[in-house]
């Protein structure tokens, strides 16, 4: 048991640095320009940084496995990883589809990127993910409040980032950085709670 929840501590802190990641790594040209589209989608830092965004998604459901003995704990853990896995297509069509784009030749680049993003079907499936994952992470906040067991505020933080993971995305990018740095704080504030009241029990 200790265990388990040493790991979903560890997972949770490592997603909490990868969301940090993602925004400060990912690149912020003016992508309505073809040179800028090119310079930002095609650098390896693009590549880079939405990994680690997906690798964030990936771990927080299984960091928040260790609820799973809390009221609407379990449900948060499986709210949350339905709205990873609507979410994570999108995001690899981003990172990897547009990354091949970007190095071919003649490609209308910043044409192929908007009529992707703004797919009626991708678009649509990508919202409900993260609209989900909000849904997950605020159940995650109630569970760790009606617990008992951790910090009543330590979840706070944390379902207030993946609430505004999707408005984000209209943000500029100290916006979106700013962001980033929330959703480490409340990743590792949660991580440190697990740490400290359950996994030294």
């Amino acid at each position: 048991m200790i265990q388990r929840y040493r790991f979903a501590s560890v997972a949770l802190a490592a997603a909490g640095v990868l969301f940090l990641l993602y925004p400060v790594f990912r690149p912020w040209h003016d992508e309505s320009t073809l040179e800028g589209a090119r310079a930002s989608i095609g650098s390896g830092a693009w590549v880079a940084s939405h990994l680690f965004a997906m690798l964030g998604f990936v771990l927080v459901p299984l960091g928040l496995l260790a609820l799973h003995r809390f009221r609407l704990g379990l449900a948060a853990a499986v709210v949350t990883w339905i709205g990873a896995g609507l979410t994570l297509p999108y995001y690899g069509a981003e990172d990897f589809g547009l990354y091949a784009v970007a190095h071919s030749p003649g490609a209308d680049l910043v044409g192929i990127a908007e009529a992707f993003r703004y797919n009626t079907v991708a678009a649509t499936m990508f919202a409900i993910g993260l609209i989900t994952l909000g849904i997950g992470a605020v159940l995650a906040a109630v569970a760790v409040w009606r617990s008992g067991e951790l910090p009543r505020l330590s979840a706070i933080p944390f379902a207030l980032g993946f609430v505004l993971f999707l408005p984000q995305f209209f943000a500029p990018p100290a916006a979106r950085i700013a962001h980033g740095v929330l959703m480490a704080a409340g990743c590792l504030w949660l991580a440190t709670a697990l740490w400290t009241r359950l996994a030294r029990r």
